[in-house]
């Protein structure tokens, strides 16, 4: 599944139309179906890290003035081999060939294409209610235990999977938007909103006798974050009265209805930086989280390091507490007790803690290369009490951060242990544990080591250290990628990420998380490219 025309068709009309396009010099030459064609390949596998003007975030800058200093064979090796800090080695795993990579170098050494806006009126010509609210199901129509459902994204299928945690079988497929990056439950748990890195939003009803979307909206042409509001107490009750999508592009947030996902207000996020006070257009939304105790999102914006509390009680006149944090703000969650957001700063190397009771900065702690924690995981560690840590894309370790300022004050905004991975380089993606769990465990997705790749590292609560590292069977050649566990927390489910075109060499692995063996083997032709899981029952407590 493809992001569709509009983006790419109203990119090239700006580049120019007929013949060769060539911007003097010794500029290698772009033809505009190749620009076309160029342009699809860096929205799909580069704009996310590097911006779709190509001014950097997680990933350098890759505007004209730098890419022509580095020139095409330098570009070409670098998108082929990949590179310790995290970048990874597309030619070596089969996604671009090497005249796609060519044609991206040659795209690289020319200015981006200014991408296109989008408007109310264009996200509401793009809402489909499948399934009012009233025709829908007033109670489960499966009798299977949908608190126990796994989300399965299927990246490149443009899919998500419902799977029965209890008997690991498949209850159905749902067509969702490109690329989907996370699943978030709604404040009931009925429903899964997925998004995807098109911007497409769909509302995914568990109490279906299939399960199945009920609602869609592409609320922009770029996103990573959805939420719901989850308060309920005596400011209201909002529980699923109201989603929420962090766009990458426009950089915006969309309010919607959350239960019809019917867009209600757009708001937009280019701003100025915290600390140079530069203007950013492209200041994206990185990642949102719904508070349990108010009417409050928090949404983070990664270019120019602020994170905006915004209360959601009333929409017509939003209030957004702004707190000045740390540039290219990317992902992270809650402490344990729920006040305190975490959030990586990854190109400045730091975790900000947000105080989201006393709305302010509570903390900026400095971790290791480019922390990149997912939601992160949070332990009660004997000595030091509760701990949240984080993996590195860019060095071998998870650091662990003191939270608890109240019990702990030692320890709090401290990191108490640096746990070193076996291996050089870092390439983690994403660290998970689970309250009943003995382990913590982290993949290392990114390193460019194939035996880490598909290998991940368990970790001791109390020790703190690498106690078994764990290489999935032989006949399976993707790489391990994210974690999640079942809702007792005695099953670890572990996707096995593979190319699109072999799905026999990738499964859904399922592990006994306290003996460590292998249980089952979620296996078939519609196993394609699964990357993150989603259990209802944790994403909606936000356990991790």
């Amino acid at each position: 599944m493809r992001v569709k025309s509009a983006l790419v068709a109203l990119v090239v009309g700006l580049v120019g139309l007929g013949g060769s396009t060539s911007m003097g010099g010794d500029l290698p030459k772009i033809t505009p179906q190749e620009m076309k064609k160029a342009s699809q390949i860096y929205f799909d596998r580069c704009a996310g890290c590097h911006g779709m003007l190509r001014k950097g975030a997680t990933g350098p800058k890759l505007t004209p003035e730098v890419t022509r200093k580095r020139g095409i064979k330098y570009l070409e090796t670098v998108m082929y081999n990949g590179l310790p800090g995290g970048m990874p080695d597309w030619g070596k795993q089969g996604v671009l060939s090497k005249k796609d990579i060519n044609l991206l170098a040659r795209f690289l050494m020319h200015e981006p294409p200014p991408p296109p806006e989008r408007d109310m009126k264009d996200i509401l010509n793009s809402w489909k209610l499948y399934v009012p609210p009233e025709k829908r199901p007033k109670k489960p129509m499966h009798g299977r235990n949908w608190q126990n459902f796994f989300g399965v994204i299927l990246r490149d299928a443009g899919k998500v999977a419902i799977i029965d945690g209890d008997k690991k079988e498949l209850v159905s497929l749902v067509d969702t938007g490109f690329a989907v990056h996370i699943l978030r439950a709604s404040a009931t748990g009925r429903y899964f909103y997925s998004i995807g890195r098109d911007g497409k939003v769909t509302l995914i009803d568990l109490w279906m006798k299939k399960p199945d979307k009920v609602a869609e909206v592409k609320a922009c042409f770029d996103a990573r974050s959805v939420d719901v509001s989850k308060y309920a107490g005596h400011r209201g009750n909002y529980k699923d009265k109201l989603a929420v999508v962090g766009c990458y592009w426009p950089p915006s947030f969309v309010i919607m209805d959350g239960l019809t996902l019917k867009p209600l207000k757009i708001i937009g996020t280019s701003d100025y930086t915290y600390d140079t006070n530069e203007f950013v257009r492209e200041a994206r939304v990185a990642s949102i989280v719904a508070s349990h105790d108010q009417p409050e999102w928090v949404i983070n914006m990664k270019e120019t390091g602020k994170v905006w509390l915004v209360d959601y009680s009333d929409i017509k006149n939003l209030k957004v507490a702004v707190i000045d944090a740390e540039r290219f703000l990317h992902d992270g969650g809650w402490d344990i007790s729920k006040r305190y957001f975490l959030v990586a700063a990854n190109m400045r190397n730091k975790v900000v803690v947000i105080d989201t009771l006393e709305k302010e900065l509570e903390a900026i702690i400095e971790t290791g290369v480019k922390p990149h924690p997912g939601r992160g995981a949070n332990v009660y560690n004997l000595k030091y009490g509760p701990i949240w840590c984080t993996g590195h894309l860019g060095s071998p370790e998870v650091a662990c951060i003191g939270v608890d300022k109240r019990n702990h004050p030692e320890y709090a905004w401290k990191v108490v242990k640096k746990i070193r991975l076996p291996g050089e380089g870092g390439g983690n993606l994403f660290v998970k544990t689970h309250p009943r769990a003995k382990y913590i465990f982290a993949d290392r997705t990114l390193n460019p080591d194939p035996k880490l790749q598909r290998s991940f590292h368990v970790i001791d609560k109390q020790s703190l250290e690498v106690v078994k590292t764990i290489e999935i069977p032989k006949k399976y050649k993707g790489r391990v990628v994210h974690f999640e566990f079942s809702e007792d927390g005695k099953e670890l489910w572990v996707s096995v990420w593979g190319k699109k075109t072999k799905p026999e060499e990738q499964a859904i692995l399922v592990y006994d998380a306290e003996t460590l063996k292998l249980k089952n083997e979620i296996t078939g032709k519609w196993v394609v490219t699964p990357t993150g899981k989603f259990n209802v029952h944790n994403t909606l407590r936000d356990v991790y």
